[in-house]
């Protein structure tokens, strides 16, 4: 399975960014899927999740009502709304997969198979 992610880049506080991740190979409709980010000197951190038939969405605190994740199975693509972004929203965002294609809230990144490269999203204040 390959991951790509993509839309990243410089926006100011208050703004907001679509991220997109584009798969190939595998199952797509069968993973559940995940954004997490990672900013400098800190540790990599789930943003949101979404199940494999998108019907379960979790989001972390910091973001929830914020963020939005969405997927199109036929397009094999997740997306990631952001919205009303903060600096502290500064990080690297990733896309990953997970193929037990459940999700609950609890994931970790070790419980994520496959990984995109990951796209610098900063927001200046």
């Amino acid at each position: 399975v390959q991951l790509q992610a993509y839309g990243g880049g410089l926006v100011q506080a208050g703004g907001s960014l679509r991220l997109s991740c584009a798969a190939s190979g595998g199952t797509f409709s069968s993973y559940a899927m995940g954004w997490f980010r990672q900013a400098p000197g800190k540790e990599r951190e789930r943003v949101a999740t979404i199940s494999w038939n998108g019907r379960m969405t979790y989001y972390r605190k910091a973001v929830k009502g914020r963020f939005t994740i969405s997927r199109n199975n036929a397009k094999n693509t997740v997306d990631l709304q952001m919205n009303s972004l903060k600096p502290e929203d500064t990080a690297v965002y990733y896309c990953a997969a997970d193929t037990y294609g459940v999700v609950d809230g609890t994931e970790r990144a070790n419980d994520f198979e496959y990984w995109g490269q990951g796209t610098l999203v900063t927001v200046s204040s």
